[in-house]
């Protein structure tokens, strides 16, 4: 899962720091704290590495598509103005047509489905995990801001397994028939779903985007000019990274601290950092 490299870092100087600091006094703790420091190098390395080998697959080079795919990962249904809804959701293809060519090719793509003289949402119902369809588009590898510092937006879709952002007009989507895809997901996808639908009923709506965002990572319902402010200052790992992982790691990094002899007070900082 992605995190911030500057994670990895601080997790790996303090593992270090601590396996150092008891290695005379408590030993087998020490070997503990210095496999995690190991591991959380590892995954920084994986991750650089990741970002910087991952080769881009064949996309039809900018043209229009005719793309058979699979749904890997719902959205939510939003009203962008009157009589105008969206929905975003992660497909994985299957097909890619281009022209006269067609080809086999397994690529995570973002797409963006718009339906417009929609009186209501039940003219544009939701597409659910492992429904398959054909639609019509353009496969664009995603892109960041360039402000210096800036989330790393693509390199997040990219460890996602996203290659690729399209968008699509309802009219133009063909229900295929079939199910492709994991029965566990599918059941993991429901309770997902069934989360968003409770923070929806406690919160007015841009609150619960918010809460969406922080406590499970979905971004669907942040609106437009919030996501553009958080990813230009740089901060929109805070709405993409799951709040609800933070604190189980957070609380794990804490239990284990204190298990090893730390104070109340140094232990809550290790793990607050």
């Amino acid at each position: 899962m992605w995190r911030p490299p500057v994670w990895w870092v601080i997790a790996t100087v303090v593992f270090g720091c601590c396996a150092i600091y008891l290695l005379r006094r408590r030993s087998f703790a020490a070997s503990l704290l210095a496999l995690g420091a190991i591991f959380a190098g590892g995954a920084l390395t994986i991750q650089v590495r990741g970002a910087s080998s991952t080769p881009t697959p064949n996309l039809g080079d900018g043209e229009q598509a005719v793309v058979t795919a699979h749904v890997i990962a719902e959205g939510e249904l939003q009203q962008e103005s009157p009589g105008s809804f969206r929905q975003r959701i992660d497909v994985e293809t299957e097909t890619i047509e281009t022209g006269s060519q067609t080809c086999d090719a397994r690529v995570g793509v973002r797409l963006s489905i718009y339906s417009q003289n929609t009186f209501n949402s039940a003219g544009m119902p939701l597409l659910r995990y492992g429904q398959r369809i054909k639609f019509p588009g353009t496969l664009i590898p995603p892109r960041n801001f360039r402000n210096p510092g800036a989330f790393d937006y693509a390199g997040y879709l990219r460890d996602k397994g996203i290659a690729a952002v399209a968008s699509t007009k309802y009219g133009s989507v063909e229900i295929l028939p079939g199910f492709s895809g994991s029965r566990i997901e599918q059941w993991r996808q429901r309770i997902h779903r069934s989360i968003i639908t409770k923070i929806h009923v406690l919160w007015p709506e841009q609150q619960a985007g918010l809460m969406d965002a922080i406590v499970i990572g979905e971004e669907t319902f942040i609106d437009r000019p919030t996501r553009v402010d958080f990813q230009r200052s740089g901060t929109y790992h805070v709405l993409v990274v799951s709040g609800m992982n933070v604190s189980i790691l957070a609380l794990f990094t804490l239990w284990t601290l204190r298990r090893v002899g730390l104070g109340q007070v140094v232990a809550s900082l290790f793990a607050i950092a």
